[in-house]
């Protein structure tokens, strides 16, 4: 079944610029003010929508603020997500130029991007088999992957430790500082006469009497618009649930290390184990880690990965910070000699098909979703925000958006409906 567009306004032709009509309130309420939100937000208001965006704690500070802020092509399978981050690893430096333009120069120096490129090793045997069937098909599908040989890996990264079997370097795989770079699409989004509100919940929606969202039901009242962006990130279950249309995005908590900073060059890439790209991928709610080395602008070297589905609980484990430790040394012997000053956890929005939800709920014309990028956000939030801004203006999208519908295999019974 092909997907229908589904107009949160009157549809309007292709390429025919959005002009909304005139009013007190917001033609969008966005909810969350992560970077998936405020991408949203951003490609909306570059259209002409007003928005308003909403977010019950402090801006950018939830997944957002805990997450790394890795913008990668090396991790993800042929597939409708890698073609999200195929896009958006390209759009990323041309959107911080053009904001840069918008709010002042050296807007990608604040927000820290940098190309760093990523390098995925294997140890064992079987890893590298396949690691090298993973790079052969990804290149297939437009991804940069050259092969490394084992005795030119440290070329790339004098510390790895000896024994390294394979070796792949991603060179589209980038960085930036995740909370700059949402503030910087955030501070875009109210240049443009967008409104943001911090330490407001939203509650559900309201609907007129043909079934359309008409208001947004908030802790601070209730807020008239056309449409709403459920762009909550873990929490867009609970909303989608506030609404009335279930959603099964569920909480995937995540911790990372950080280090004392370190000489400069001691880390240069992204590094990580073949195996994290099993752990992305995998279903399991148990726990499930693999080893992830990167270094950050100011020195601090991030150490990773973990993944679980427990809930939103708050407790860290020690034993799941000394299986990081035990790991990152084990291919950085050097960091066995490093104190790690802290830790940090964070929920990342997981769906069962590990795939984003973005577009319009036909069961509920007048809500859209934006969520479900797992840890993955920052790096796909630029194409997540300009594929729905063109779907909702009724511009022919860059991207087919049928794989993202809610409306699609995947997802949860509960949460499929006739389109």
């Amino acid at each position: 079944m092909r997907y229908r567009h589904v107009q949160a306004r009157p549809a309007v032709r292709h390429g025919t610029p959005y002009a909304p009509p005139r009013s007190p309130y917001p033609d969008v309420a966005v909810v969350g003010s992560g970077i998936i939100g405020a991408a949203c937000a951003e490609a909306l208001t570059r259209r002409g929508v007003r928005v308003t965006v909403l977010d019950r704690a402090p801006l950018a500070s939830g997944t957002t603020a805990h997450g790394e802020g890795n913008l990668l092509v090396s991790d993800k399978p042929p597939g409708p997500e890698l073609s999200l981050a195929l896009d958006s690893s390209a759009r990323w430096p041309r959107l911080l130029a053009e904001l840069g333009e918008e709010l002042g120069g050296g807007l990608a120096e604040r927000c820290e991007y940098e190309a760093k490129g990523g390098l995925v090793v294997a140890l064992g045997e079987a890893g590298a088999r396949a690691l090298a069937g993973f790079a052969a098909a990804q290149r297939a599908a437009g991804v940069t992957a050259h092969e490394v040989a084992p005795d030119a890996v440290h070329a790339y990264e004098p510390h790895l430790a000896p024994g390294v079997r394979a070796a792949v370097h991603y060179p589209q795989d980038a960085q930036v500082q995740p909370v700059a770079a949402a503030t910087a699409l955030l501070g875009a989004v109210r240049r443009r006469g967008g409104t943001l509100r911090a330490g407001v919940r939203a509650l559900g929606v309201e609907r007129g009497t043909d079934g359309r969202v008409t208001a947004l039901r908030t802790s601070a009242g209730t807020l008239p618009c056309g449409a709403v962006v459920n762009a909550c990130g873990p929490w867009a279950g609970r909303f989608a649930a506030e609404a009335g249309v279930p959603l099964p995005v569920q909480p995937r908590r995540g911790l990372v290390l950080v280090t004392a900073p370190l000489p400069p060059g001691t880390v240069r890439h992204k590094v990580y184990d073949a195996d994290y790209v099993g752990a992305v991928g995998s279903g399991d709610a148990d726990l499930r880690t693999s080893t992830v080395v990167e270094a950050t602008r100011g020195g601090t070297v991030l150490i990773g990965s973990s993944r679980e589905r427990t809930g939103f609980e708050e407790r860290f484990r020690v034993d799941v910070l000394r299986e990081l430790a035990r790991k990152a040394t084990a291919l950085f012997p050097v960091l066995g000699r490093v104190p790690v000053i802290r830790a940090y956890g964070g929920f990342r929005p997981y769906t069962p098909d590990h795939l984003p939800v973005i577009g319009p709920d036909p069961r509920l014309p007048g809500l859209w979703h934006a969520t479900g990028h797992e840890g993955a956000g920052i790096g796909l939030a630029p194409a997540t925000g300009e594929l729905l801004a063109q779907v909702y203006v009724g511009e022919r999208p860059f991207l087919d958006p049928e794989p993202y519908r809610v409306a699609r295999p995947g997802l949860t019974e509960e949460a499929r409906c006739s389109a």
